[in-house]
């Protein structure tokens, strides 16, 4: 095994309903287990997705209405997914941008909080587009020199990319097999995202800002005072509930600053003038 572990690392793929992260829901979700010592363990599911599936995303995936009907829906193992995945690191193909953002939200409708903040994320397919612009059918090809048979079967996929993540590993020379250093080497964007939308970040000061539109780069403390409405307006907008989630924390954060300045400055000010009396 090429990458060096600290702690289990679940490579996984999703099948959709579509590309929408806020609005389309889970068919299959598949996870491939890596421990430290290399063994692993795999969790397979169809998911009934409690919407229409449409024929052409039923043609990519292979996932029917017919065939979803019957399975669990996403709430219902909601606590398998969660246990089995427990404190591991993640990785996949596109997964920043889309697979954990998706997964993510579907937490997040059913009341599960998915605590990023001590797990490190691998995009399989930023190494590669740094490295070599292909996608994962080629990726394959030109990592592995296999077929990818199965293509758009979430297990395929997920076996495929852990398969090409080692290959990567044992190319590249300046890749470090540690998943700290990969997580940044794959990120997409130079600010730190902390949404997984990409709406999000923290700058080199480790404020956070946003990351897109008139407002790029600048911190959402400034835009609060600036334009007070701009928070109130993503909150009703169609973004994925992370992103408002986490805007919602770091609103949280501000307010207590603020709150405790304000009572910093009660405090000095009764301090002078008690002083001042004294005298």
């Amino acid at each position: 095994m090429n990458v060096q572990l600290k702690k289990p690392l679940c490579v996984f793929d999703l099948e959709t309903t579509g590309l929408d992260i806020s609005k389309d829901r889970i068919v299959q979700i598949a996870v491939l287990k890596i421990q430290p010592k290399g063994d692993k363990s795999e969790l397979n599911l169809i998911i009934n997705p409690e919407m229409n599936i449409s024929e052409s995303n039923a043609a990519i995936h292979g996932i029917t209405n017919e065939k979803a009907k019957d399975a669990p829906t996403f709430k219902q193992v909601a606590a398998q997914i969660m246990e089995f995945i427990g404190e591991s690191d993640l990785a996949g193909y596109n997964s920043n941008k889309f697979d954990i953002p998706v997964l993510a939200e579907e937490f997040l409708r059913v009341d599960v909080d998915f605590d990023i903040s001590k797990r490190e994320f691998v995009d399989v397919q930023n190494i590669f587009h740094k490295m070599e612009q292909r996608t994962l059918i080629a990726a394959y090809k030109f990592y592995c020199s296999k077929k990818l048979e199965n293509a758009h079967d979430a297990m395929s996929d997920t076996i495929a990319t852990w398969e090409v993540f080692e290959e990567q590993l044992e190319k590249y020379e300046n890749l470090e097999p540690n998943i700290s250093f990969l997580a940044d080497f794959s990120r997409n964007s130079a600010n730190k995202i902390i949404d997984f939308a990409g709406r999000l970040a923290v700058n080199d000061q480790d404020e956070a800002i946003y990351n897109f539109g008139k407002h790029n780069g600048k911190t959402i403390e400034e835009v609060s005072i600036s334009e007070p409405g701009y928070y109130g307006w993503m909150l009703e907008a169609n973004f994925p509930r992370y992103t408002k989630k986490v805007l919602k924390e770091e609103m949280e954060k501000i307010k207590s600053r603020r709150k405790s300045h304000t009572k910093e400055n009660f405090n000095s000010k009764l301090e002078q003038l008690q002083n001042k009396f004294k005298k």
